[in-house]
């Protein structure tokens, strides 16, 4: 299988790794942190690349790109460690344009391919535990419309996004819909993350609500898959800069009058760790080839690369601190907010446990069918 990226896709990579560069520095990053954990120019200048659009149709106003061009681009955002939601903006332009009607994709597309419209995934609610069949949120149907009533928890930059897509049920199963957060009913309180980013806890209240598509569980698990492969591939570039800071940090520090990084014990660890590194991104590499598999093939390949990709997270964020010591822990080092990063991309959308589980019970399916 040829694994060699086209031109177009390296032109894409050069493109952003030079916005990430020269236009989102360590210390542009912290200033960002600093003021909340959102910068809406930093997003529209992603959006001027025309990355918010894409996953977006031309006739829509995007690009109509690929899984492969989106993983290219989450690598590359992984590496400068971008606060900026955009892999929100594909789970959300990619599962309207799959699923959405009409209506719907007019009146969201061209925004969100335009970067004029911040649209974000607002599906956890407590007690759920990364279950997506799990919802207390409920829709009504009022004359031609809708509308919602229910909590979502840690909805990414929800205080800041200008609309939601929210899962609801009705009927008994669960249905998909795009809430703006200047509708009447709509609240949000959000909050610092971990990793110096942006959430919210958004509550709804009769909140007006367009349809986006009423099988919402089959919409809900694309959505996801999606938002796993961009976690993928961004968790990628965070241990790419991850290795290449602390491999410079063992050159640079001396001890004994010598460099450490000739003391065998500390190369053989950085060799696992550049062997955890690979073996991330080929699995990465999987994930994103698959999203466009059948829905069953889909899901157990991206649980299974989210085991993976959750087992070298934690390996590479570890060692890193453990081979720089003291200073790996500082909130001034850099390394301390990759490794913070790597922590919380290991529980986003299902952490390494859950999808353990999920790749042993789908197994345990396929067993039962041939048994």
């Amino acid at each position: 299988m040829d694994f060699d990226f086209s031109d177009d896709q390296e032109q894409l990579r050069d493109a952003v790794r030079k916005w990430v560069d020269k236009g989102y520095d360590f210390e542009r990053r912290r200033g960002i942190v600093k003021t909340g954990g959102f910068d809406r120019n930093a997003y529209n200048e992603l959006a001027e690349l025309g990355l918010a659009g894409l996953y977006t149709s031309e006739a829509d106003g995007g690009m109509g790109m690929g899984p492969v061009e989106g993983m290219v681009v989450m690598e590359e955002l992984g590496r400068g460690i971008v606060l900026e939601p955009l892999a929100q903006t594909l789970i959300t332009s990619g599962v309207i344009g799959a699923y959405g009607g009409a209506d719907v994709k007019a009146a969201w597309l061209p925004k969100i391919a335009s970067g004029e419209a911040l649209v974000v995934l607002a599906q956890q609610e407590r007690g759920a535990r990364y279950r997506l069949d799990v919802c207390k949120t409920v829709a009504t149907q009022a004359g031609s419309g809708w509308t919602i009533s229910g909590d979502k928890h840690v909805v990414p930059a929800g205080d800041q996004a200008d609309a939601f897509v929210v899962p609801a049920m009705v009927n008994g199963q669960i249905a998909l819909f795009v809430v703006e957060r200047s509708a009447s009913g709509v609240t949000t309180q959000g909050h610092g993350t971990q990793d110096g980013g942006r959430a919210a806890d958004v509550t709804l209240q009769n909140a007006l609500a367009s349809l986006v598509t009423l099988d919402g569980l089959t919409a809900l698990e694309h959505a996801v898959d999606i938002g796993i492969a961009a976690v993928c591939a961004e968790a990628v570039g965070v241990m790419d800069k991850t290795v290449t800071v602390t491999a410079d940090y063992l050159n640079t520090r001396k001890q004994f009058g010598v460099a450490i990084s000739s003391f065998q014990a500390l190369r053989h660890r950085m060799a696992d760790m550049k062997m955890q590194l690979e073996l991330a991104r080929s699995m990465s590499y999987y994930a994103s080839l698959k999203l466009n598999a059948p829905a069953d093939e889909r899901r157990r390949a991206l649980s299974r690369a989210k085991v993976q990709l959750g087992q070298s997270m934690r390996y590479v964020g570890q060692q890193a601190v453990q081979l720089h010591g003291g200073i790996g822990v500082t909130d001034e080092y850099i390394v301390s907010h990759y490794f913070k990063k790597l922590t919380q991309l290991e529980m986003t959308f299902g952490d390494t446990l859950h999808h353990l589980g999920e790749v042993s019970g789908r197994m345990q399916e396929t067993a039962g069918v041939f048994a």
